[in-house]
């Protein structure tokens, strides 16, 4: 039995990734020549917080929840990796065990290297290593930017960020709208976002009556990014 490959459209959204890109054509085609597909229904557990790291995993198409448990045993939703994203290099690295839970949201592709093929690139690759610590100091940019916009900014300046964000990785233009295509419940959103769903509703409701989105049963449609462009930045 053949092994599962990725489609083109899979292939196009792992080869134009923004950290991916930029690698040089022999890195790329090592990558993808050790990749194993994989593809996971809706839910399906991909790692587990605490398990030994054993895989490097890029996102093909669909998403995965990244996440952890809270005290009270409450699923938490801490941030989703989008298609062209590459993660579960850090643990590979520091040979400690996963610091969070991951599983698909939605159906699900990924391009997964396993730990001694990931040893194997890294001994062959020296560009590998520069490639990987630019994009671990991208992610550390990344999340001081979160700290400060959990800090100073208001909650609707925070979820209009958020839904352009969307937009710009799931968005499917529709006419002059633009449908986020990835199925989140306002209480995602609102973990996202550190806020109660309540107070996300609210606002919701406020962009809706501006004209700046349309709410859907677990989606979200934009409809002037104008609008929400503006609501960022105040």
């Amino acid at each position: 039995m053949s092994s599962p490959v990725l489609t083109i459209d899979e292939l196009q959204n792992i080869e134009t990734g923004a950290w991916f890109s930029k690698l040089s054509p022999a890195l790329q085609g090592a990558i993808l020549s050790r990749g194993v597909v994989r593809r996971l229904a809706d839910g399906a557990a991909l790692a587990t917080r605490g398990t030994p790291a054993q895989e490097w995993c890029g996102v093909a198409r669909g998403a995965v929840r990244i996440g952890t448990v809270s005290l009270a045993g409450k699923q938490v939703t801490l941030t989703y990796a989008e298609p062209g994203t590459w993660f579960g290099d850090i643990a590979l690295f520091d040979g400690l065990p996963r610091t969070h839970d991951a599983d698909a949201h939605g159906e699900t592709t990924l391009l997964v290297v396993r730990k001694p093929d990931f040893k194997a690139l890294l001994a062959a690759h020296v560009e590998l290593y520069d490639a990987l610590l630019r994009l671990n100091c991208r992610r550390l940019r990344l999340m001081f930017d979160q700290i400060e916009d959990l800090a100073t900014r208001p909650l609707q300046a925070r979820l209009a960020r958020q839904i352009l964000l969307l937009a710009r990785s799931y968005g499917v233009a529709e006419g002059t709208e633009v449908r986020i295509g990835l199925a989140l419940a306002q209480e995602d959103l609102a973990q996202l976002l550190g806020a109660s769903r309540q107070r996300v509703n609210q606002e919701l409701k406020a962009f809706e009556r501006d004209g700046a989105v349309r709410v859907e049963p677990t989606r979200l449609v934009v409809l002037s990014r104008d609008k929400l462009m503006a609501a960022a930045e105040r």
